[in-house]
């Protein structure tokens, strides 16, 4: 089938979709109340069908995705590409070139290039160039990689806005560096071995338990290959209690800042373990120790519920790291149900809080971002000095050379 043909079977395809949200009860009444909660509410019929894209990736009803639903109501024709698009990459990507139909886009989050076709014609494209970053979603189909979504275009000069995107993107997914670049993922691999054998070699064991002072020192000690003395960096606390830590909150505009600042930056001390697994790489877990003594004595553990649900439901802890502590306590399960009000197994516990770390390989955020080149590029921006840009204190001419140092004209680049 020719790639004209298939891009009208795609376009079908998504018609049909629309029209499901529109036709559907159930979701039509939610898609309304999306709508009206994105202050979208009066928008035109066309307005409308170019929401519903980010709709039908992003939203769930009763833990099914809008998706899943089509393909239970669905004909069979449509099966196909609909299963294609359940797998659709979003992501922010540097437009290496314009092709006739289409761009080759670099993907900032997974290092490798994709040449996808454009579902509609490349004139709607005007002003769209080489150089400009676009956060888009693209999605794979017999061969051939397709754009179905740009939801925002960054000039050349927005280079460090999009390499926070792509972090950030690295942050609250792993897993993105690696599931479409199976180099990277050996490159991970092959990093992740070197490294948990420098760690226990340098310290004797894979685990040391410490404090918010120590973390920062001792994480960096180890990625500098230096050994220091540990003797006066555990953490015998007087009284173990779980509390909020603000610095661990880091929001888009600064978890990478925060991050930077260290554990150290929070003023009251709390134990921080830094383990490194030999399947998934390092981490660095707030409340370890404090978690593990509530299998001891609960009652000496202040907001000990509430240290447990953390372990539970924060996603940056693993299934591994909670099966370590289950596998010292045999009473584990024991003070979980008692304190959840529940009857779980650990198998039951484990596939309901942390089933992504079931389904899929997901190596430590720690050890993602040390092999990520996008993760480098913002670090430099953050630790260099800002340079100062002189201000053009002439007019500029339409057709002079941008003084942004693009190498376009200006009309072209920041004159538009």
């Amino acid at each position: 089938m020719a790639v004209i043909e298939k891009i009208t079977e795609i376009n079908d395809v998504l018609k049909e979709i629309f029209n499901f949200t529109q036709t559907n009860n159930t979701v039509k009444e939610d898609f309304d109340e999306y709508l009206s909660t994105i202050g979208a509410g009066n928008i035109s019929l066309n307005q409308v069908e170019k929401i519903f894209l980010p709709y039908i990736f992003e939203r769930k009803l009763n833990e099914k995705s809008i998706l899943d639903m089509f393909l239970e109501n669905c004909d069979k024709r449509f099966i196909k590409i609909t299963s294609a698009l359940k797998e659709a990459l979003s992501s922010i990507f540097e437009i290496k070139k314009i092709l006739k139909n289409g761009f080759e886009l670099y993907n900032l989050v997974n290092e490798k290039t994709y040449n996808v076709s454009s579902l509609t014609k490349m004139t709607n494209f005007r002003g769209v160039y080489s150089g400009q970053y676009i956060a888009a979603r693209i999605f794979y189909y017999e061969e051939n990689y397709y754009v179905i979504e740009i939801s925002s275009i960054l000039s050349h000069s927005q280079k460090e806005e999009a390499y926070r995107y792509a972090v950030m993107k690295l942050v609250q997914d792993p897993k993105l560096l690696y599931s479409d670049n199976a180099e990277k993922e050996d490159e991970i691999k092959s990093t992740i071995a070197e490294m948990y054998k420098k760690f226990t070699n340098s310290f004797g064991t894979d685990i040391i338990l410490t404090t918010n002072k120590h973390a920062d020192e001792i994480i960096g000690s180890f990625n500098e290959g230096e050994i220091i003395d540990l003797s006066d960096k555990g953490c015998n606390l007087e009284n173990y209690k779980f509390f909020h830590v603000k610095e661990l909150d880091n929001n888009y505009s600064n978890f990478l800042e925060n991050s930077m600042g260290g554990f150290s930056a929070h003023t009251e001390i709390y134990d921080v373990a830094v383990i490194f697994d030999k399947n998934k790489g390092l981490y660095a877990v707030p409340f370890y120790e404090t978690f593990c003594k509530i299998f001891g004595n609960k009652d000496a553990v202040e907001n000990s519920k509430q240290c447990i649900e953390y372990f539970l439901v924060n996603t940056s802890i693993p299934d591994t790291i909670i099966a370590r502590v289950a596998a010292k306590y045999s009473n584990f399960m024991d003070v979980i149900n008692e304190e959840l009000d529940t009857s779980y197994t650990f198998e039951e516990l484990m596939s309901k809080y942390k089933s992504d770390y079931i389904k899929n390989t997901i190596y430590s955020s720690a050890t993602v971002l040390f092999c990520s080149n996008a993760f480098s590029q913002i670090f430099n921006y953050i630790s260099e000095p800002k340079q100062q840009h002189t201000i053009p204190t002439h007019k500029i001419g339409r057709n002079e050379p941008c003084p942004c140092g693009s190498g376009k004209k200006y009309k072209n680049c920041c004159g538009k």
